[in-house]
């Protein structure tokens, strides 16, 4: 199978997928979006309303921010992927449980793979400590991170932009530093971080 089958398999399996509580509240599940063929993936934590209605990550306010961010270093969303940990709104957007990431994560880690990314960009708390459990938010956004032999490079998370100025002038500096990330002038921090793509693993294909 090409890539482009490969993804869609697991697209398949995540629209059928009943293996947690989330999909029985769920309208549409989001299985991810965008250029499988990226050097840069986006990550966030799960579907929030608009996500859910739609089936599209960052489809809401959040995902406008993100689109303004992407053009502000010349992106476009055609040039990336977006996806989530979670694929269906957990209810009223709480944090998912503990169950439901070891039993959905596995189709994100098959997804990166297939992508292959050069670097992982985590937006909000919850996706870096997905990638980097040792890390913190609020001291380590902006700061590329070693991980599984690619870069993760930490930002907040756009909903907390719109909720906080601060917040949003932190994450535009952030995101400016976007293309050094890409190009390597800019280096990770070396730090020894779990694989997650390790934490199981699932048979798709």
């Amino acid at each position: 199978m090409n890539s482009e089958e490969l993804m869609a398999k697991i697209e398949q399996s995540v629209l059928g997928c009943e293996k947690c509580r989330l999909y029985k509240g769920a309208t549409n599940p989001v299985p991810g979006h965008g250029n499988i063929r990226a050097k840069v993936v986006f990550v966030g934590e799960a579907p929030g309303f608009y996500e859910d209605q739609e089936g599209i990550p960052f489809v809401g306010r959040a995902g406008k921010l993100l689109d303004a961010l992407l053009r502000m270093v010349e992106l476009r969303r055609s040039d990336v992927w977006i996806g989530n940990i979670i694929k269906h709104r957990p209810p009223e957007n709480r944090d998912p449980m503990s169950d439901e990431v070891k039993a959905c994560s596995p189709y994100l880690s098959e997804q990166l793979k297939i992508i292959n990314p050069k670097v992982v960009v985590t937006l909000g708390r919850y996706a870096l400590n997905f990638f980097v459990p040792t890390a913190k938010i609020s001291e380590d956004h902006g700061i590329p991170q070693s991980w599984n032999g690619k870069v993760v490079f930490p930002l907040y998370h756009p909903a907390a932009a719109l909720r906080n100025p601060s917040v949003e002038h932190i994450l535009k500096e952030d995101f400016m530093k976007l293309p050094k990330v890409i190009s390597g002038e800019l280096k990770p921090k070396e730090d020894l971080v779990r694989d997650a793509t390790d934490d199981g693993q699932i048979s798709l294909i």
